[in-house]
């Protein structure tokens, strides 16, 4: 029900709270999907934790595509006055792994069944990179978008958490205006916006969007 709803946000503030009055610093691995994604949230973040980003989206599609958020992420990374230092951990290009979760699941409208196991695929990659390096927590940029279903990000990501064996770091960064500031820090650092979230299925739904709006 309605009233039993997490507010992620809010738990996230929490734990902050511990963490600024502990004095300490501890690590961050955040999934990163893109450059106009990631401002808010390394600006949001970057006090409490060092910070390493992960740039695994093997869903994006074509690789020159991937390449070039990629690009915009470290520029990003590079300008950004930052309290702490941030840095980009290398990563393969894999769009096989996305395209095999994908497969029976193509015709899926954008938000369904293909995006949950592609949001697992991610958050689990993510988990797996926190565990090995040995992060204290690990989270995604991916709940600031007000497509992104937030509980579902946040279910994923403390089950694979939990399996494991590294804290999954609660969030909404979509709420508090966080959106908005991601806006107004992509225009500042002029970054590249995409008009699709990354794979050929939503670029295929987009462009047929697009088509459908001239024809009107």
């Amino acid at each position: 029900m309605e009233q039993n709803r997490r507010n992620y946000s809010k738990e996230q503030d929490g734990i902050l709270r511990e963490i600024e009055q502990s004095g300490k610093r501890p690590t961050l691995l955040l999934h990163a999907c893109c450059a106009p994604c990631s401002s808010y949230v390394l600006e949001h973040l970057a006090r409490f934790f060092s910070i390493s980003v992960l740039y695994y989206n093997p869903n994006i599609e074509p690789e020159s595509e991937y390449d070039k958020r990629k690009a915009e992420l470290q520029r990003l990374i590079d300008s950004m006055p930052l309290e702490n230092e941030v840095t980009l951990l290398p990563c393969e290009y894999h769009n096989q792994a996305f395209r095999e979760i994908s497969k029976g699941l193509e015709d899926v409208p954008e938000g369904g069944e293909r995006c949950l196991a592609c949001f697992r695929l991610r958050l689990r990659r993510a988990a797996e990179e926190a565990k090995r390096r040995g992060f204290d927590y690990f989270t995604t940029s991916l709940s600031i978008s007000p497509l992104k279903n937030a509980e579902a990000l946040n279910r994923i990501g403390e089950e694979v958490g939990k399996e494991l064996g590294v804290t999954h770091l609660p969030s909404d960064f979509k709420k508090k205006d966080g959106y908005k500031r991601s806006l107004e820090l992509s225009r500042e650092y002029d970054l590249y916006r995409q008009d699709y979230c990354g794979c050929v299925f939503s670029k295929i739904q987009r462009d047929r969007e697009k088509e459908d709006a001239v024809c009107r």
